[in-house]
């Protein structure tokens, strides 16, 4: 029964080695807690490396079950001992992958929790409904109402009386059976055609209630009122769709069908939010970044579509391109636009001319991806760039003076363009420029030389003994930016590596794989670093997400001290990691 280590009693002081007897562990905070919630430890086990590690109190109370007999290793021997035999110092960090797998699940319990909330039937309306709804008297013309809701994208059309009150809904499936058919005058008033005494409900109902009522009465919109009966919106089969969680089929099926922008930022929401279910399944930090990716692809490949269609490039073999963190499918919550155009120009085509359709092209697609949720990229690394919108010989003719002069600006731009990929149009030609930078780069090895010394010049933020370094960004004390200090060095290596060894593949981790079976790099070794990326990753998605929850923009400055005991030791763990591939780095470029 008695408190070997508890959490009020400060920062732990000695590792705990049980020699004989059980102790049980459970939650700070517990007083009795049940078999489920609670863990015992035995002979041979010890406790709490972590904290020692971490120098701050427990994160769970140690109880002897019965008598218990314990060795203490004081803090300063525990140290000394790490740094002095590899043997301990191994034992005490190889266990990321079992504290990896425990970190998820917490992350789990967490983002379900959260998406349970945000996509429960128990929602209010006045939460459900989020636009001004648009009505028309009664007295409107039908020909009116039409225009007005091809105009504004409606689906439905209240009628309202003279006090806001709903009197009638009429509906695009009205159309046919009622208008069409019938042949009646579009000069007609929509009470001619209209669906009489709608159904309602008051904004305090739930969705539940909603629900029911489409169910009941064999309809698909239920409006919503105030105290007063006046009109505060229309709730949709599509929005209690919605609240249950959108599937990838049907996500992707409305960004396919999509003919407008409007269509196109709703079904990015819904990306969002299925990526939020997924990680509150426990879907790994890669899935979820290449699942966010190749629907952003499929909305910008549906933008592209959308906007041929009034811009004339028939005939001109050309690609868009995609660049940094979506040219390597690594895209998260928060991302910008990173675009540009390559394309061939003949002997009978004017260049100037050319890239002048192709630039006016551009804009408009640059802009409605940015009413589509992809900020306008503030450095400008977008196609209706000119100097980004080039035929394939000026492409290959600016990767060559980068990598011929690899000066500090040179080098940046490798780190941003040389991770492209084709996402609409002649993607042969992408594959061409692949090539025509491998035989650059062939030629090349001071270039490799001083992008390697570029991807080593950012060092993990590790004390030189256990702690963290946070505030390099004076704007956000105490935070670690695990773009710049952590996902960073991991694409920064995995690049030199792919363009040392020729690998097409731009996704760091297949970057990773693929050269690092090319260079030797055991197992073991490889699937530490990966785990490290994806971790650093899979906190980046939930940091953004919360973020995001709470009304701010989401960014990557995490606080290591919010971060409880076992994320604390992996992120440190991966930061690692990263310190190996800079080693490897050195070794291999003698820096």
């Amino acid at each position: 029964g008695s408190r070997i280590l508890a959490s009020e009693m400060g920062t732990a002081q000695v590792l705990h080695i049980i020699q004989r007897g059980k102790v049980r562990v459970r939650a700070s905070g517990e007083t009795g807690g049940s078999e489920h919630s609670t863990v015992t430890l035995g002979p041979g086990q010890m406790f709490a490396i972590g904290a020692l590690m971490a120098q701050r109190p427990a994160a769970r109370t140690y109880v002897a079950r019965e008598d218990v007999f314990c060795y203490e290793l004081p803090a300063n021997d525990f140290f000394a001992l790490t740094r002095q035999s590899t043997v301990f110092n191994l034992f005490c960090t190889q266990h990321i992958a079992e504290l990896l797998k425990q970190s998820q699940q917490q992350l789990q319990l967490q983002l379900a929790q959260r998406a349970a909330e945000q996509r429960t039937m128990n929602s209010p309306l006045a939460a459900i409904v989020k636009r001004e709804p648009v009505s028309v008297q009664a007295g409107t013309t039908i020909r009116q109402v039409v225009e007005l809701m091809a105009e504004r994208h409606l689906g439905s059309m209240v009628v309202v009386d003279a006090d806001g009150q709903p009197v009638g809904i009429f509906t695009l499936s009205d159309v046919l059976k009622r208008i069409v058919l019938p042949g009646i005058s579009l000069d007609q008033p929509i009470a001619a055609v209209m669906t009489a005494a709608p159904q309602t409900l008051s904004l305090a109902a739930n969705a539940h209630d909603a629900a029911l009522a489409m169910a009941r009465h064999g309809i698909r919109h239920v409006l919503a009122v105030d105290d007063g009966g006046r009109l505060c919106g229309v709730v949709s089969e599509r929005d209690l769709f919605r609240l249950q969680g959108a599937g990838l089929r049907q996500i992707r099926h409305a960004i396919d069908a999509a003919e407008t922008v409007e269509v196109l930022r709703h079904a990015r929401e819904d990306v969002r939010q299925l990526s939020l279910t997924m990680l509150a399944e426990g879907v790994g930090a890669q899935e979820i970044t290449q699942f966010i990716s190749t629907l952003n692809d499929t909305v910008t490949r549906r933008v592209i579509e959308l906007n041929l269609d009034r811009h004339d490039l028939y005939g001109i073999d050309w690609a868009w391109l995609s660049f940094g963190s979506e040219g390597r499918d690594e895209q998260t919550f928060v991302t910008d636009q990173d675009n540009g155009i390559v394309y061939l120009c003949t002997d009978i085509m004017d260049r100037e001319l050319t890239q002048l359709r192709f630039l006016e092209f551009a804009r408009d697609v640059n802009a409605d991806l940015d009413r589509c949720g992809f900020p306008l990229c503030k450095g400008n690394i977008m196609a209706s760039n000119p100097d980004l919108c080039l035929t394939l010989e000026e492409w290959e003719e600016k990767f060559m003076q980068w990598v011929r002069t690899p000066e500090p600006q040179a080098l940046l731009n490798a780190t941003i363009f040389f991770d492209f990929r084709p996402l609409h149009g002649r993607f042969n030609l992408a594959h061409r420029l692949r090539l025509a930078l491998f035989r650059q780069t062939r030629n090349s090895p001071l270039f490799l030389r001083m992008l390697a010394q570029n991807a080593i010049g950012v060092s993990p933020p590790l004390g030189r003994i256990r702690d963290f370094v946070t505030g390099a960004d004076p704007d956000h004390p105490g935070t670690i930016d695990l773009k710049k200090f952590g996902v960073r060095l991991f694409t920064d290596a995995a690049r030199v590596f792919a363009l040392a060894n020729e690998v097409e593949a731009t996704n760091t981790v297949q970057r990773l794989k693929r050269a690092g079976a090319l260079m030797n790099i055991s197992r073991e070794d490889m699937a530490a670093t990966l785990e490290g990326f994806n971790f650093i990753q899979l906190l980046r998605l939930r940091h953004q997400h919360f973020e995001q929850e709470h009304g701010r923009a989401g960014d990557n400055f995490v606080r290591p001290d919010e971060l409880n005991e076992i994320e604390r030791r992996i992120l440190k763990e991966a930061f690692r990691q990263a310190r190996k591939l800079q080693a490897r780095l050195r070794l291999d470029y003698q820096l």
